[in-house]
């Protein structure tokens, strides 16, 4: 009797280990750790960098919901919507019984977050700010869903291409460069953004850098005073006409007059999912133009 009672103590014992063990708990983007009892099996993405990044992990098949330009592989255009990155339908959230909802903390509507979060669900804030930030994003991605092998294979392959991409540009000449968002109303990005780490790590130089918002609405004579360089646009691919084609009209600013105006595919370098280190290279490409533009004595245009 007491032997089947201890064999009984020790079988239970053993079960609070295994649940013990099947806790995981990973800390997020605003620093709070979260914890789920076991892998995610029913996940909403709440940003369209989040779906790639979750797919990325190997998660595609467990997101049950996402929001408005989620389009990216192809199989997340399948994913039912259920809002966009700054409000959802909470109703429609709720029904679809989610174990994990990963946000994107900059566009997250703080009122229905809370909401949620009253409700017991699971959030993630995910909010990159350095390109070396996305490994490490996927491989918590694959923590969170128990797909830690193919998070392990893509953390790798990016981290690889970080790597290569930093050491090639790391010496290069300076380059000042506008960033525009948008230009009606024209914005840029603050240092804070993830885009800013990239133009540094191919040897840019953010001209708005310093200034106090992240997303600042600028004035075309602001730019005209710092002169830069070059000037690169994050234009969507359904863009008729670029956003850069604007300067066009001051032939004496330098980016224009040595022809250093970038149009880069928006969906790369606006996200900051794993396609940014594409887009990334795609940026220290046309930095390297710019570069090859000078004069080699004296930094002047080269004359064509």
């Amino acid at each position: 009797m007491m032997k089947r009672f201890g064999a009984m103590i020790s079988a239970a014992l053993l079960g609070c280990g295994l649940n013990a063990q099947a806790a995981i708990t990973v800390q997020d983007d605003a620093g709070d750790m979260v914890t789920l009892q076991q892998p995610a099996r029913r996940v909403v993405s709440l940003s369209p960098h989040v779906t790639e990044m979750l797919f990325a992990a190997g998660g595609g098949d467990r997101i049950v919901g996402t929001v408005t330009h989620s389009e990216y592989p192809a199989a997340a255009k399948n994913i039912p919507r259920i809002g966009d990155n700054r409000s959802v339908d909470i109703e429609r959230l709720l029904a679809l019984k989610p174990d994990l909802l990963v946000v994107w903390r900059h566009n997250a509507s703080s009122r229905q977050m809370e909401q949620l979060r009253k409700l017991g669900i699971p959030l993630f804030y995910s909010e990159p700010h350095k390109l070396e930030d996305i490994p490490e994003a996927v491989l918590r991605m694959g923590r969170l869903m128990g797909t830690e092998p193919q998070a392990k294979q893509t953390s790798g392959d990016l981290q690889r291409q970080l790597d290569q991409l930093t050491s090639r540009y790391r010496n290069r000449p300076l380059v000042r460069v506008f960033y525009q968002v948008w230009d009606r109303p024209l914005y840029t990005l603050n240092e804070r953004h993830i885009i800013s780490d990239a133009i540094r790590i191919c040897g840019g130089e953010n001209i708005f850098a310093k200034l106090p918002m992240a997303a600042p609405s600028i004035t075309q004579e602001a730019v005209l005073k710092e002169d830069p360089e070059a000037v690169v646009s994050g234009d969507r691919r359904d863009q008729k006409v670029s956003g850069i084609e604007i300067w066009k009209q001051y032939p004496s600013m330098t980016a224009v007059r040595r022809g250093n105006l970038f149009a880069i595919d928006g969906d790369l370098i606006n996200r900051a999912g794993p396609r940014i280190i594409a887009g990334a290279t795609e940026l220290c490409a046309r930095l390297e133009e710019a570069r090859s533009r000078r004069d080699g004595r004296d930094g002047k245009e080269v004359r064509q």
